[in-house]
């Protein structure tokens, strides 16, 4: 039976919808990657990074407890905001320190939207075909009912394109495609992703250089927990961005973007990777500002970001604010 740390299986993007027989299609929701191991003991949720987050998600842990011994289930995390997904606050409860992770939970209650079974029952699925997987998946979790879900599914591709049209009001960012005679590779990108738009919205948790003028952001993408660096942030953005953040969170860093070994960083300095650079050392600030940002693969995937998405109070303010 798989465990953790288990990297999970990706999805290389295309930019128009496949067709053809044998192809299943999912929505993509912008949330949180978590996988679910349901022990004989336990239950353990694992980030995408293999980070373990069960303390800051107890309705979760509450609900896996449902779910047989010997299960381990793939899928999103999503918090629903006035209809739609909110990543943001997904971020936020990603974030939370045991101690406000219960009050946070009942505040903005998560649902998970599975869409593989890996494991049942003990029963290690992850070299059966994905059709097997999902007729299981959907008879496992068809008693259980929120906020433990199969994502929706659909083999016809017309349907999948009028999902890919009509749903991202609601927070849908694309759609998944996968093969229905495939085994779960982990770690391999073998799954296609189709997304609306190159542009992301990511979480802010930090940033390097001066506070007065912030030389890139730390980000949080979404699917992802890994904080990664920002290109270089233009003027207008700096002078934007160093108005906009919220105040520190966690012990400083030195935030002069120096790489995590190096001596003049504080031991326990928190980190994230940088385009070309690996680790850097970054200032953490308090969740509450989110971005959109573009991701780019040359020599090195860069995220740049495009705009803040400042609150509906500092709007267009300056240049770059959210439109």
């Amino acid at each position: 039976m798989p465990r953790p740390p288990l990297k999970v299986m990706l999805a290389e993007s295309v930019s128009t919808l496949p067709r053809g027989g044998r192809l299943a299609y999912e929505p993509k929701f912008d949330g949180h990657r978590m996988v679910i191991f349901r022990t004989a003991e336990k239950v353990v949720l694992q980030a995408r990074s293999g980070r373990i987050i069960t303390d800051a998600f107890p309705d979760l842990a509450a609900a896996a407890r449902q779910l047989p011994v010997g299960t381990v289930l793939d899928g999103e995390v999503v918090v629903w905001t006035e209809g739609r997904t909110d990543f943001a606050a997904v971020q936020k409860r990603a974030a939370a320190t045991p101690g406000r992770a219960p009050a946070l939970a009942r505040r903005l209650p998560a649902s998970y939207a599975a869409f593989d079974l890996l494991a049942e029952g003990g029963e290690d699925l992850t070299t059966a075909a994905y059709e097997k997987r999902r007729r299981r998946l959907v008879a496992l979790l068809g008693s259980l009912g929120p906020p433990l879900q199969a994502v929706p599914m659909t083999l016809d591709a017309d349907e999948a394109a009028t999902w890919y049209d009509s749903l991202p009001g609601i927070g849908v960012e694309g759609l998944v495609i996968k093969r229905l005679d495939q085994t779960y590779r982990s770690g391999t990108r073998a799954w296609m992703k189709l997304r609306h738009t190159s542009a992301h919205d990511a979480v802010v948790v930090g940033f390097t250089g001066a506070r007065s003028r912030p030389h890139a952001l730390v980000l949080v993408l979404p699917d992802d927990d890994t904080p990664v660096v920002s290109s270089p942030l233009p003027p207008a953005l700096r002078v934007q961005a160093a108005a906009a953040l919220p105040g520190p969170a966690g012990t400083a860093a030195s935030g002069t973007g120096v790489g995590a070994g190096d001596p003049l960083v504080p031991v326990g300095a928190p980190v994230a990777m940088a385009a070309g650079l690996g680790e850097v050392a970054y200032q953490p600030v308090a969740a509450g500002l989110s971005a959109e940002v573009e991701l780019r693969t040359t020599r090195h995937a860069t995220t740049t970001v495009l705009r803040l998405r400042l609150p509906p109070d500092a709007e267009g303010d300056g240049p770059g604010a959210s439109c």
